[in-house]
């Protein structure tokens, strides 16, 4: 299958983005989640071992299926591990027909100006250059107040990484999160939707991204994004709420789909037999697609 094709799932497909992209500093907590304690696990590369093992029965499921699934993000750790003999981005895509992501930034700067801007990424070339099977990326920075100056930083700095991705071949997710609790997350949304629009005037012709975002507290706040000759999709980052609850507000938004890492993983704990679960994650997945319908 080619590029061509796992586009056209990303534009037109439909179903959610799992978000499978724990990296070391959201690990401890995701194992926890999922009963692990971290007195189960002696160094890091047991800690990683743990929550690629969690990844592989979630992948595995019978119900992580490209009919509702129709991408995953992945740690860039998890590019070098194997799901039945095959590499993991290769078994989503040969073996699940699910488009396979890379998270690529490297963390958080400290909050400065109402915001966390991306740590730098050394080697990020390299990196796009050795993603084999990969689609895209995903690169995380955080928005915490309605801060012009800052917000217009992030997401000027959003762009740039994205323009090496572009220029490699993929297609970048660009998520500017905003807090969920800030105190002033509607005023903050609209400075973000302002700047993007004018970052995505500046791209050039066959450039084009997708935009990971924190589910707007104004309902359909961002169609003018998706509808944007640039922008493939727009999905919703879970943020924090339950499933329910992100389900929900996804629900009132009709041009955005999920990309939910910690919805989608509630109630998954590793003590649970197969079946229940493959009953709870399916639950989860089922909720998901709906709302994202």
């Amino acid at each position: 299958m080619s590029k061509a094709e796992q586009r056209a799932q990303m534009s037109d497909g439909a179903g959610f983005i799992a978000a499978l992209d724990q990296s070391g500093g959201s690990t401890p907590k995701a194992l926890a989640l999922y009963g692990v304690d971290a007195a189960q696990y002696a160094s890091e590369e047991e800690m990683f071992g743990e929550i690629q093992n969690m990844r592989a029965r979630i992948i595995l499921a019978d119900d992580f299926t490209k009919d509702k699934v129709i991408g995953a993000i992945l740690f860039e750790r998890t590019l070098g591990e194997e799901i039945d003999g095959r590499k993991v981005a290769d078994y989503l895509w040969s073996v699940k027909g699910i488009v396979p992501f890379l998270k690529i930034d490297k963390g958080l700067e400290e909050t400065a100006n109402g915001v966390q801007m991306m740590k730098p990424i050394p080697g990020l070339a390299e990196t796009l250059a050795q993603a084999e099977g990969v689609f895209g990326t995903k690169e995380r920075s955080v928005i915490h107040e309605a801060n012009a100056e800052g917000i217009a930083a992030v997401v000027a700095q959003q762009f740039d990484v994205a323009r090496v991705v572009t220029d490699a071949g993929m297609v970048p997710i660009v998520e500017p999160e905003v807090n969920i609790n800030s105190e002033t997350k509607a005023e903050a949304e609209d400075i973000l939707k302002a700047e993007i629009l004018k970052n995505l005037g500046q791209l050039a012709e066959g450039q084009e991204v997708m935009l990971k975002l924190t589910i707007p507290s104004t309902a359909n706040l961002y169609d003018e994004l998706a509808d944007h000759p640039r922008v493939l999709r727009v999905v919703a980052l879970s943020g924090g709420y339950s499933t329910e609850q992100a389900c929900d507000l996804l629900g009132q938004n009709g041009k955005m789909i999920a990309s939910f890492s910690r919805a989608l993983t509630e109630g998954l704990s590793k003590q649970q037999s197969d079946a229940e679960f493959n009953a709870a994650l399916g639950s989860n997945i089922d909720k998901i697609f709906k709302a994202s319908a």
